[in-house]
């Protein structure tokens, strides 16, 4: 049986959730020591890094923004060109971008910044989406290490020591650019964030015909690169109080671009909308931990007090977690194509990955999908 938070909807199968003995997962209890900060305070030690690393004589950029389109890297530009920096905005181009994606891109660049986009081998990213997906049940692993090592590579190439990420998924600091001493990003520190789920990227030499020169853009640089050049980084989420919703408001009135519906397996129209691959990353998060994108976004808009913990619950079981046959209008088979992959056998890969333990089963222990292909939580909260 899945237990559940009391305060929002999340199940303890996400990783690294806890629950204390009230029941109440440690991201509401982190969320409760929010109303303790004292954001003044943390505005003026951002304030205090970012005049540390302003190139007043104009001789480089001030920093490095990596950005994707999405409404929190637009929010993060908007921020930075507030504060007077001249960035330079680096993507890593997204798996399989989607036209709403490069239309936020080419907003993006028109708020008036300079901007790099380094698009890797298609030919290999699709090889990489490939095995990521059979192997780890994560369609997108190169995407997902590509946007912390491409900005890196970029910050030591054009030699402009400071990156400026966006939320800290885990609330805890505001990166090595506050640390008092040793504040070089370097690659342990990396790695922590990088979402690599356990697979080397020195693991896939060999595999599929794939060369080390096929992999230099989710490579690192050296250690001693990053030493050379200084590159910290830092959380902005840590500085500014972070909040999805008004972030997509402010990118917005920035001439951002939302979809003309809710997005599939999610419960808004502002998020996720530059990769045709989403769908299915989320989808493979529900079938391993029982929660996709529904979940995420409920328990962020319960803690803000703008959904009851039963509306939200009511918004998990009609949303959550239905089979991508479709994502941002391309279907499933489309998507699929590059991989070189059948529908058929994405199913295959879908059961392999499949938490039976957390969806009902039919007697002889199959798991119940009705005719959609969807299953079913064995419970969606704590009854």
């Amino acid at each position: 049986m899945l237990r559940y938070c009391i305060r929002c909807v999340m199940p303890d199968t996400k990783p690294d959730l806890h629950l204390d003995d009230e029941g109440v997962c440690n991201a509401c209890r982190s969320y409760e020591q929010r109303k303790e900060v004292d954001w003044d305070a943390r505005r003026q030690e951002l304030l205090k890094i970012l005049e540390r690393y302003r190139r007043h004589d104009g001789s480089n950029w001030d920093c490095i923004v990596p950005v994707s389109g999405g409404k929190d890297s637009t929010y993060q530009v908007v921020r930075m060109l507030q504060l007077g920096l001249n960035p330079l905005c680096v993507t890593s181009t997204t798996c399989d971008l989607s036209d709403i994606g490069r239309k936020n891109i080419e907003n993006l660049k028109h708020l008036g910044v300079d901007y790099v986009e380094m698009s890797p081998n298609p030919l290999v990213r699709a090889k990489l989406n490939r095995i990521g997906l059979t192997e780890v049940g994560d369609i997108s692993w190169p995407e997902h290490v590509g946007i912390f090592t491409i900005p890196v590579r970029a910050a030591v190439q054009f030699n402009v020591p400071l990156i400026i990420w966006g939320e800290n998924s885990q609330n805890e600091y505001g990166g090595p650019a506050a640390a008092a001493d040793n504040n070089i990003l370097n690659r342990r520190w990396l790695e922590e964030f990088g979402g690599l789920l356990g697979m080397r990227v020195s693991d896939l030499v060999g595999g599929d015909g794939i060369e080390q020169r096929n992999l230099i853009p989710y490579t690192y640089p050296s250690d001693e690169e990053l030493q050379r050049v200084g590159v910290t980084g830092l959380f902005l989420g840590h500085y500014l109080p972070w909040d999805g919703l008004s972030n997509a408001l402010i990118a917005q009135a920035h001439g951002f671009t939302t979809y003309h519906k809710t997005v599939e397996g999610s419960m808004v129209n502002y998020e996720n909308l530059d990769n045709h691959h989403t769908g299915i990353h989320d989808y493979f998060k529900f079938l391993k931990f029982g929660f996709g994108r529904a979940t995420d976004l409920a328990c962020l808009h319960v803690r803000r007090g703008r959904l009851t913990r039963e509306d939200g619950m009511d918004a998990v079981r009609r949303l959550d977690g239905r089979f991508p046959w479709d994502y941002l209008g391309k279907s499933l088979e489309d998507i699929l194509a590059p991989l070189d992959m059948t529908v058929d056998e994405f199913i295959r890969i879908c059961d392999k990955f499949t938490n039976k333990k957390i969806f009902k089963r039919d007697g002889e222990g199959k798991l119940i999908k009705d005719r959609f292909g969807n299953l079913t939580k064995i419970n969606y909260d704590n009854e």
